[in-house]
């Protein structure tokens, strides 16, 4: 038997296609290789739910494959997460139900074929950082089992870590999505509220929840997260992506950093930090320190004041029954009954002020990166202080969802003491999509392990999803890198992708009386290949960018060297008569120069 432990998804999908007969027997060989000893589960699938699971999707794999680009592929569910048939207990028996209905989320992945073998341990409720305050048995670090895992996301956290699984959901509401992620090694993708659906999760404080995804690299995490998101009718808080966010980030890009930061005397915790901003530097960003005091203000919200009563409304009668929590959760949770409409609305208002400086400190770079956790703490430290060391772990995430950020979580430079320290990039809303280009782009950089697997990282052909949301353009003149317009692409957001070339087949001409010097493209079987650029702009701003092209210029479809066809600008053929054929130089760049050269 070959032990999937610690693959990525294109892995398993290469495996299941070579053992697509007998899915069935793969994942229970798995399933009885997996360790669950380590308090990371709360329900392990049973062989007729796994059955059940494959049976459902197999007739359609069998036909048409392409439809299931997750089948067979094993997943997991923090327990606040309904699944069909199976019980959520948010990891309090007493509440315990069995849910009638798949959360959409879990069902679209299922849609997708893949297979859920478990659901997994967290902080009763959803409510802490630290991943011990479960009935089920505190869940211990990956890497050292004295310390703590990190939650409320910690049973899914470990298991992608320890490549049990390639993918898992966990939740996010002050950070459960990525302080497990920073602590065990793996990436956290923190979505934009609204962009994964809520419908069966379980709320936390439900204006501030998400649905967070848990892999071993970020091409997986928006991967999934990219599969299972979207608008959803069900869920009043479900959002319609604007398509107006930039689809990458700049190979060179503007990052804040909090210009002061906490560490709550961690001096190994500082070090780490140091060396990941030396590692941001060498991947050619610029670092821009920005007053972090709106953020850190913001951050004591969200258990100090009032919008704790979003917990007591989510909880409900369970309060009455303290013998039946954690005694930590349910001081947490009661705290929220001392608070008026008033005291709620007047913390709303803070928020909201809060939330705009953090917009505008956010206004002018590419990203916000923070450590995703400022220090760690063992097992045995967290008895003797659990709220006090809670709150040190969000520092760096219990603001963002507060301040509708987009985040993502990536593994970074270890401490010196052998745990890992990872950090978090943050920007505004629907930014998911550069973020993970920046997150690609740092996993080949540094190319850690996976996880605690001890697996290496393999970039080769690590790309993100075709994106729905942007449209990509080849320009070949005046839009160019560096010519005149190509502030029409920039301020609309709009991203190069690379510099490239058309198929053998067009001529270019520089046309007459144009201000400023515009070249036209057009197809002739006796061309050649010219030049051009590739960019992605967001699919809500292109009509503008359209309506800006003058006559006789437009844009149709182009065909590229390599057969793919794009957007791009074409020329009526009238104007073509009295311009001048500049084929032979390959490019607008080369015309422009020579006649640069010829005026000096």
């Amino acid at each position: 038997m070959t032990l999937m432990t610690g693959k990525t998804v294109a892995a398993w999908q290469q495996h299941i296609k070579q053992n697509s007969d007998d899915v069935f027997g793969l994942l229970k060989d798995h399933l009885a290789a997996l360790s669950t000893d380590d308090n990371a589960w709360i329900a392990i699938a049973s062989p007729a739910q796994l059955q059940a699971q494959i049976d459902a999707v197999l007739p359609l794999y069998r036909s048409n494959p392409d439809a299931l680009p997750l089948f067979g592929i094993p997943f997991a569910v923090k327990d606040n997460v309904d699944v069909a048939g199976w019980p959520t207990t948010a990891a309090c028996p007493a509440f315990e139900f069995v849910a009638e209905e798949d959360a959409t989320a879990v069902a679209r992945l299922k849609a997708a074929g893949a297979i859920l073998i478990g659901k997994t341990n967290l902080d009763q409720f959803a409510t802490g950082l630290v991943g011990t305050r479960s009935p089920y048995g505190a869940v211990p670090n990956t890497f050292n089992p004295d310390y703590v895992s990190g939650g409320s996301s910690s049973g899914s956290a470990s298991v992608v870590a320890r490549g049990l699984v390639p993918f898992a959901f966990g939740t996010d509401t002050a950070g459960s999505g990525r302080v497990p992620a920073g602590f065990n090694n793996i990436v956290g993708l923190k979505p934009t509220k609204g962009w994964l659906p809520a419908t069966g999760v379980l709320p936390a404080c439900r204006l501030n929840d998400t649905l967070s995804v848990f892999a071993l690299t970020v091409e997986d995490a928006f991967y999934i997260a990219s599969l299972a998101g979207g608008a959803d009718s069900a869920d009043a808080y479900s959002r319609t992506h604007p398509a107006t966010a930039p689809a990458a980030m700049s190979a060179a890009p503007l990052l804040a950093i909090p210009a002061e930061l906490r560490f709550f005397d961690d001096e190994q915790a500082q070090a780490a930090w140091e060396r990941a901003l030396d590692a941001l530097r060498a991947s050619g960003a610029t670092l821009k320190p920005i007053d972090f005091s709106a953020f850190y203000q913001l951050a004591e919200q969200l258990y100090q004041g009032p919008w704790v009563a979003e917990r007591t409304a989510a909880v409900g009668e369970m309060l009455d029954h303290p013998e039946q929590m954690d005694p930590t959760v349910h001081a947490i949770i009661s705290a929220g009954l001392n608070y008026s409409a008033v005291d709620a609305f007047n913390a709303e208002y803070l928020r909201a002020e809060l939330a705009q400086k953090i917009q505008h400190a956010l206004r002018d770079v590419d990203a916000l990166v923070v450590p995703t956790s400022p220090t760690i703490h063992t097992l045995q430290e967290m008895q003797q202080e659990p709220v006090r060391y809670n709150s040190h772990f969000g520092t760096y995430t219990n603001f963002t969802n507060l301040a509708d950020l987009s985040a993502l979580a990536l593994p970074a430079p270890f401490r010196a003491d052998g745990l890992p320290a990872g950090i978090t990039l943050l920007a505004p809303a629907w930014h998911d999509r550069a973020l993970a280009d920046f997150g690609l782009r740092w996993q080949r950089q540094l190319a850690l392990p996976l996880g605690a697997t001890g697996q290496p990282f393999d970039a080769a052909g690590a790309t993100l999803p075709v994106s729905s949301h942007h449209v990509r353009v080849a320009v070949v003149g005046a839009h160019l890198r560096g010519m005149p317009l190509n502030a029409q692409l920039t301020t609309r957001q709009a991203v190069f992708v690379e510099a490239t070339e058309t198929a053998p087949c067009y001529r270019l001409y520089a046309l007459a009386n144009t201000q400023p010097a515009k070249p036209g493209i057009a197809r002739d079987a006796s061309g050649a290949a010219i030049q051009v650029e590739l960019w992605d702009i967001p699919l809500a701003r292109f009509g503008e960018f359209v309506a800006e092209i003058p006559a006789p210029l437009g844009i149709g479809s182009l065909e590229l060297g390599d057969g793919r066809w794009v957007k791009g600008f074409i020329c009526e053929p009238a104007a073509l008569h009295d311009a001048t054929d500049i084929t032979e130089f390959k490019g607008w760049r080369h015309w422009v120069a020579r006649q640069e050269t010829r005026h000096v």
